[in-house]
């Protein structure tokens, strides 16, 4: 089992932040990733910059904008992770991002290099799983891939997509882009408590979750809370960015460590 399969045996609900690599500056990154693991992230979820981020909502666009212009590109994420994996061999970090960087790069070239690197899974946003023939490297490679599934997925295909899927299943909690303002926590989770009697792979939850009081009801049916948007909007404003991390994720890892309690 993946170090990302591992992670969900634990049983409590797992704290998922992102982050876009190189972002707000090329050094940043690593701080970052170690302080989110000193503040309780379970997974760390690095977005891979790109010029049109489809699925992303004007925050996480922006920080793409400026890792780009700060010069990373998918060889110093690799780099990062390569970095990041110096002080930490046990967190699981998958990376988030779009196809056309990875097939500029080849894939087969950019599969050998992040699982060198110490990548655990990849999470490619506009590979759908009809088309899994062309990232089937990643799991040729043991890397695990992370499938999306939305409010509109119908039965059928989301048996393709948990057929497909390793490591866990990205939920996205409404349809639209991330950072949005209309979380119906209620609704997600029936709809949650629906696709976890169709498949064993875990489910984590992610966009519009903006509060430790979000993530602490979504995580009465989802494994796992992805925090992204929320997260990057607090360092934009933020001095010392380890710190501000800390200071950020703490609150969500009490609130999911005591709903976890609540129902143990």
């Amino acid at each position: 089992m993946s170090r990302i399969g591992e992670r969900f045996k634990s049983g409590r609900p797992l704290l998922i932040p992102y982050v876009t690599a190189g972002y707000p500056g090329a050094e940043d990154t690593v701080p970052i990733l170690h302080a989110m693991v000193e503040a309780g992230a379970d997974i760390i979820e690095l977005g891979m910059p790109f010029s049109d981020p489809m699925a992303d909502g004007p925050v996480i666009q922006k920080a793409c904008e400026q890792a780009i212009r700060n010069g990373v590109g998918l060889k110093q994420v690799l780099e990062i992770v390569s970095q990041f994996r110096a002080n930490d061999t046990t967190t699981p970090l998958l990376l988030m991002g779009y196809f056309n960087p990875v097939e500029r790069f080849g894939v087969d070239a950019f599969t050998s290099a992040a699982s060198e690197a110490g990548v655990d899974g990849l999470l490619i946003v506009d590979v759908p799983p009809e088309e899994s023939d062309s990232v089937a490297a990643f799991a040729a490679a043991g890397l695990d891939r992370i499938l999306l599934a939305t409010p509109t997925t119908g039965a059928e295909r989301f048996a393709k997509i948990a057929k497909n899927a390793s490591g866990f299943i990205y939920y996205v909690s409404f349809t639209g882009i991330t950072g949005a303002a209309r979380l119906d926590a209620e609704s997600v989770c029936a709809s949650i408590d629906s696709l976890k009697q169709q498949t064993d792979v875990p489910i984590a939850v992610g966009f519009g979750i903006k509060s430790p009081t979000d993530a602490a009801r979504l995580a009465t049916s989802a494994d796992g809370v992805v925090i992204g948007s929320a997260l990057l909007s607090h360092l934009a404003q933020a001095g010392d960015l380890a710190a501000a991390t800390r200071e950020f994720l703490a609150p969500y890892r009490e609130a999911l460590d005591k709903q976890h309690s609540a129902v143990a």
